[in-house]
């Protein structure tokens, strides 16, 4: 995410002109606009949270979902943040759980579509990190774009893989039932230099989280961009047309070097485990499952993701994972077993970043089943965070009013003291600190599980 302090010390992002000296700095105000710090970082997260909309938007149209609705809030949010149309505080926290109730609605419309054209998933093992023959490597979020490739490679001798968030397409149907989708290789979207280099194939990314090319990269001439997505340099691919791809991928040698003998599971879309409801239920009232962690988010270079490992190692054996984005990365090679008692998973991936919503309809269907209020449920947040579809997340979650969400490694450069205090009083927001001691402070004692 890109950080306020910077933006401020070139331009006021209220006007056109170059911001003065301490424009922006500790609350005061901001060129002659009248616009002070808070605000403008409040209408900064109103950017960030269109852009993360803005992509699950983009990605419902390609399916033909109708987003009139979410096109709306674009619009007037837009709107809402140019030069001295306003100036209260309260109004932009309800323009900001605006844009939270359209991510919610964009999510809906997201996993109707991808329901509705590649089938609902079912729970699956995929290979990782093994690999042979000529082959692509699909790294991004766009399913309908590998759909159309597999469609478009079927029968050529072209093996595709997937990287990062499009695991979860192992998962669908209409995407298994093409016997040359075969596996998935690495991680997060940020080993893409190191693994890239490695990949003797073809190369396609398809959405954001695509990192720039280093100095002395070699795989420039065999990366893609699909759409939008690009880099200085790199083909791109317009129209469907991936003949140039599939050019790249047969004058390339056969891929070498990736024979790992491991898996991952993924697959379990909330439309599916809403079918195992009443044994999550008869869990829950039994003292089987003591409590829900949803662990998810996007994941970020560095040692403080290892925050969310640790956390999901040392839950205890009758607590599940809810999990999500590419922050699973960080521990989804564990494997968690069942709950015990059970035949239920106590690891369940629901699949890509816009597949948040899930964890959210599961909360729900649990709320209802049990007659609980759903702050009084046995379910705890914890997200990492990174970008913008990160954003659009928790203000859908904010919109909902789900509370007593923790957030790490590190709050946004664009939340000041002052944004941090409202999101504490209102919704109990907590930043991650040492994972054992957050973890004791989060975990339902035994006793009162039931």
């Amino acid at each position: 995410m890109g950080g306020t302090d910077t933006t401020l010390n070139m331009f006021c992002n209220q006007c056109s002109m170059s911001a003065p000296d301490g424009c922006g700095s500790s609350g005061q105000t901001l060129g002659t606009c009248g616009k002070d710090d808070t605000l403008t970082r409040l209408q900064d997260l109103m950017v960030y949270g269109l852009k993360g909309l803005a992509a699950y938007r983009e990605h419902a149209r390609e399916l033909g979902a109708d987003t009139v609705e979410v096109d709306d809030v674009v619009a007037e949010t837009l709107y809402f943040t140019m030069t001295n149309v306003n100036f209260n505080f309260d109004q932009h926290i309800a323009q900001l759980m605006k844009i939270g109730s359209a991510g919610v609605k964009v999510m809906d419309l997201l996993s109707d579509a991808h329901v509705n054209r590649l089938g609902a998933p079912l729970p699956t093992p995929v290979s990782q990190n093994k690999a042979e023959g000529r082959a692509i490597l699909v790294s991004g979020h766009n399913l309908a774009m590998l759909a159309d490739l597999l469609e478009a490679t079927a029968g050529k001798g072209i093996n595709i893989y997937t990287h990062s968030e499009m695991l979860p397409a192992h998962g669908y149907p209409e995407l298994k039932r093409h016997p040359h989708l075969k596996g998935n290789i690495g991680g997060a979207w940020h080993d893409q230099s190191k693994l890239f280099e490695q990949w003797p194939g073809a190369i396609v990314v398809n959405t954001n989280c695509i990192v720039p090319l280093k100095k002395g990269s070699t795989y420039g001439d065999r990366l893609f961009g699909y759409k939008v997505t690009g880099i200085e340099g790199i083909q791109r691919i317009d129209n469907d047309d991936f003949s140039p791809l599939i050019e790249k991928a047969l004058s390339l040698p056969e891929v070498t070097g990736f024979d790992a003998n491991s898996q991952v599971v993924t697959g379990h879309h909330y439309k599916t485990v809403l079918t195992l409801a009443p044994q999550i239920v008869d869990a829950v009232q039994a003292g089987k499952i003591r409590q829900f962690f949803v662990i998810a988010g996007c994941d970020a270079p560095g040692s403080g993701g290892d925050y969310y490992r640790q956390m999901a190692q040392s839950l205890p054996q009758d607590c599940v994972i809810l999990t999500s984005s590419c922050g699973k990365f960080r521990f989804n090679d564990i494997d968690f077993g069942t709950v015990p008692g059970t035949e239920l998973p106590r690891y369940i991936d629901l699949g890509q970043c816009n597949d948040s919503n899930g964890a959210v309809h599961l909360a729900l269907a649990l709320s209802q089943a049990l007659d609980t209020p759903l702050d009084q449920l046995p379910v705890s947040i914890v997200l990492s965070w990174l970008e913008q579809k990160a954003v659009i997340i928790l203000l859908a979650l904010f919109s909902l009013g789900i509370q007593n969400i923790t957030i790490g490694p590190k709050a946004p450069q664009f939340v000041n003291g002052a944004i941090l205090d409202f999101l504490v009083k209102n919704f109990n927001l907590k930043l991650t600190g040492d994972a054992d001691t957050d973890l004791a402070a989060l975990l339902i004692p035994a006793q009162k599980a039931a």
